[in-house]
C-alpha cells in the first residue's frame, strides 16, 4: 500500500510540476523599472529596449565590487571588437551612483551605461531571477529575449545567440 501511495504521489508532483520555460519576453515589471543613465536621467528598461529596436543587444548586468564582472571585462571587451553590429547595454548593480562611475572609468567599460537602484534586489532583478553577476541576456532585433541566462561572456549559448 505504501509503495502504491508513494508512486502515487510521485506522479501527481510530477505531473503538476511544469518544466519551468525560458521567457522570451521580459514582464511590465522589468520594462516599467526606472534605471538611471550615464547623463543622471531617469529612463524606463522599455524605452532603452526601443532605443536599439532593429539591432541585437547584449545585456551585461554587473558591479564594480563583483570579482567575477571584473574577470569577464575582457572576454567582453573581447566580444565587441568582433560583433561590432551589437549594441552593448551595461545595468550596473553597484551599491551607490558614485562607486558605479568610477567603476566606468576604472575598468574602461564600453558602452551603454545605466544603474539600477537597490541593485540585484531592485524589482528589475526579481523580475529576470537575477541570482548571479555577471548575467548576460541577448535581446533579438525583434526584441526578444534569445539568451535569457549566461554568466560567463564566452558560454556557448551566448556566442551562438550572437550569430
Amino acid at each position: 500500500m505504501r509503495k502504491h501511495l508513494f508512486i502515487f504521489l510521485v506522479s501527481v508532483l510530477f505531473i503538476s510540476c511544469k518544466a519551468q520555460e525560458t521567457p522570451t519576453q521580459f514582464t511590465q515589471e522589468a520594462l516599467n523599472f526606472n534605471f538611471i543613465s550615464s547623463e543622471g536621467e531617469n529612463i524606463y528598461f522599455k524605452n532603452i529596449l526601443e532605443k536599439h529596436q532593429g539591432k541585437t543587444i547584449l545585456i551585461d548586468v554587473w558591479a564594480s565590487w563583483c570579482g567575477d564582472c571584473i574577470k569577464g571585462m575582457p572576454k567582453v571587451k573581447a566580444l565587441q571588437e568582433t560583433n561590432p553590429d551589437v549594441v552593448f547595454v551595461f545595468l550596473s548593480a553597484d551599491r551607490s551612483l558614485k562607486s558605479w562611475e568610477k567603476g566606468i572609468e576604472k575598468y574602461q567599460v564600453k558602452g551603454e551605461h545605466y544603474f539600477m537602484p537597490k541593485g540585484m534586489k531592485s524589482v528589475f532583478g526579481k523580475s529576470i531571477d537575477l541570482d548571479w553577476i555577471p548575467r548576460y541576456l541577448i535581446i533579438d532585433p525583434q526584441g526578444n529575449i534569445k539568451l535569457y541566462k549566461a554568466i560567463k561572456a564566452d558560454d556557448s549559448k551566448l556566442l551562438k545567440a550572437l550569430n
